[in-house]
């Protein structure tokens, strides 16, 4: 009996030795995969450049650069300034409309950046009500006023900051609500007004939030196809686009696709110097509820349109138009949108359940203790968000394009037929190009949930005689449903508003709701797109109301957070 249990005991050992080098293997695996389009964009930009290339460099490219930098530097400072001051307003002041800010403010983080383009083009636009009301209240001809061109670089950033400014203030409300109350006080009693207060000590201690949350609107703008394309704007995307459909030539687009590569990795590097570099810390662990300042009338009035105007222009008027437009004798038929969601759902649900079914895999060896090559390879698999949707679809084109070559070429050698483009242009395809793209956003969720199971859990089912993936499907997965829904529906809407990707590489006469309403948008004919921009804005409403509640709950030492 002795030796059989030794035997058992070894048995038991070395099982346990195994799971993490199996979970180290696998996520190898993974992350080799995951970051094929990298090296393929990378490899591709090495070779040599061609007369196109050329072209491009001397012609479009300083455009490009150009255009790409004011982009940047325009939604940056209003992301940054309108992100960062309505946080501080609803999190550490008190007035009129405060409680409803508080969640409304993520509101246009539903509305894709296009969708906005395409409405106030529609409102504003020679053609627009709001022109047409103009003439017709002072008699001008169109020649006889002037009158701000939406479809321009200021149009462009301003659609981009209104709906990306909600990443800044996701991430500097957090860090303002976990702010102490004794650092702030004794600032007041030094005195420091509540302007002097935000400007010198609640800012610098949110500092790194606020480099994260201005970082990840400038690799959305960077990433943005749909805006600029409409609005007339040569940016990298743009031009990637252009170079691989309308000139047909998949190395000029990668050397494109390689430079913003570079971009976005100089952003990525700049947030991580910022956040590691800060050095404002908090002198104490003791948490009490925020003291709101109550503001005077118009301080109060002045509070009150800061924070309503974001969301008046970035939610609540689009959405209006647009359900006037798409309820109108104009609008887009019932059944061609049941065809475009049929398609759409064909995309994002496979690539939810995959998503979410990688990252409880990812998520799940990290907890059980990966080496230190197996964390890595992790970060590596979940580092696409970063990079925008049009570098992952030349990077995911080129080697599927090339695997296709290569099979029919050697059937029609080996058996004389041809096979064509299997992969090529087929679902599996965009499929594996978005979860290329929103892995990282399952994984951070799953992560998240994972983090809120004890560890006691685990040794209790080990004890029991559990091996680690019965210990998973019993223990860990019934604990996670939330947060697992939660990461299904984020995957869900991101695909929902991709563009880019979608649009190069979908199968053919294959259209969702986010390529027809940019179709429709491009051919000017806006009401026909109102329904389809419609669908996608309000499903991408149910993930940002439980971002909202979820930072809401943040304050620690508040009852919420504990329980």
């Amino acid at each position: 009996m002795a030796l059989t249990d030794y035997r058992l005991g070894a048995k038991a050992i070395a099982r346990r030795h195994w799971w993490p080098r199996g979970w180290t293997l696998l996520a190898l695996g993974i992350a080799a995969i995951f970051a094929l389009p990298v090296v393929m964009v990378a490899s591709a930009a090495l070779s040599p450049a061609g007369d196109t290339w050329r072209h491009l460099s001397e012609t479009v490219l300083p455009l490009y650069v150009t255009n790409s930098i004011i982009l940047m530097l325009g939604v940056g400072i209003g992301t940054a300034v309108i992100g960062a001051g309505t946080a501080w307003l609803v999190t550490m002041c008190r007035f009129p409309g405060q409680r409803l800010f508080e969640w409304a403010l993520f509101l246009p983080m539903a509305v894709p950046a296009y969708v906005l383009a395409y409405t106030y083009t529609g409102l504003f636009d020679v053609a627009g009500p709001v022109q047409g009301l103009l003439r017709d209240l002072t008699g001008w001809a169109v020649r006889d006023y002037w009158f701000p061109d939406i479809r321009s670089m200021p149009g462009a950033i301003a659609m981009m900051v209104l709906v990306l400014y909600p990443y800044v203030y996701l991430v500097t409300r957090a860090a303002f609500l976990e702010q102490s109350v004794c650092a702030l006080e004794i600032g007041r009693t030094l005195g420091c007004s509540p302007w002097g207060a935000f400007w010198r000590i609640g800012l610098p201690l949110a500092r790194p939030a606020l480099a994260t949350g201005v970082a990840l609107s400038l690799m959305e703008a960077l990433g943005d196809f749909g805006t600029v394309q409409y609005f007339a704007v040569d940016t990298f995307t743009s031009g990637i686009f252009r170079t691989w459909l309308g000139l047909g030539d998949p190395v000029s687009a990668a050397h494109l696709a390689a430079l913003l590569l570079v971009a976005i990795a100089v952003l990525m590097l700049g947030e991580r110097y910022a956040r590691g570099s800060a050095r404002f810390h908090h002198t104490t662990t003791r948490y009490r509820p925020l003291p709101r300042l109550a503001l005077k009338p118009v301080s109060a009035v002045v509070a009150t349109l800061a924070c309503a105007l974001p969301i008046l222009l970035g939610f609540v008027l689009p959405a209006i138009a647009l359900s006037i437009w798409a309820l109108g004798e104009d609008g887009m038929a019932l059944g061609p949108f049941l065809t475009y969601a049929r398609n759409t759902l064909t995309l994002a649900l496979p690539t939810a359940a995959l998503a979410v079914g990688l990252a409880v895999l990812l998520g799940y060896g990290q907890r059980l203790g990966l080496s230190r090559v197996g964390r890595v390879a992790i970060r590596v698999a979940a580092m696409g968000y970063a990079i925008p949707g049009a570098v992952i679809a030349v990077g995911v084109l080129v080697p599927i394009a090339g695997l296709d070559n290569a099979v029919d070429a050697w059937m029609r050698r080996t058996f004389g037929v041809s096979t064509g483009l299997v992969l090529t242009g087929s679902i599996a395809a965009v499929v594996f190009a978005y979860l290329v793209r929103f892995l990282a956003v399952a994984f951070n969720t799953v992560e998240s949930g994972l983090e809120k199971v004890t560890p006691s859990m685990d040794a209790a089912a080990r004890s029991l005689g559990r091996s680690p993936l019965d210990t998973l499907r019993r223990v860990h997965l019934p604990m996670m449903r939330a947060s697992l829904t939660t990461a299904a529906l984020l995957v869900f809407v991101d695909v929902m508003k991709e563009l880019p990707a979608t649009l190069m590489m979908r199968p053919f006469n294959f259209d969702t709701l986010a390529i027809k309403a940019y179709e429709l948008a491009s051919d000017e004919r806006l009401p026909e797109a109102a329904l389809p921009s419609l669908a996608i804005v309000f499903v991408g409403v149910i993930p940002v109301i439980l971002m909202s509640r979820a930072i809401a709950k943040a304050r620690p030492g508040s009852q919420s957070a504990g329980s």
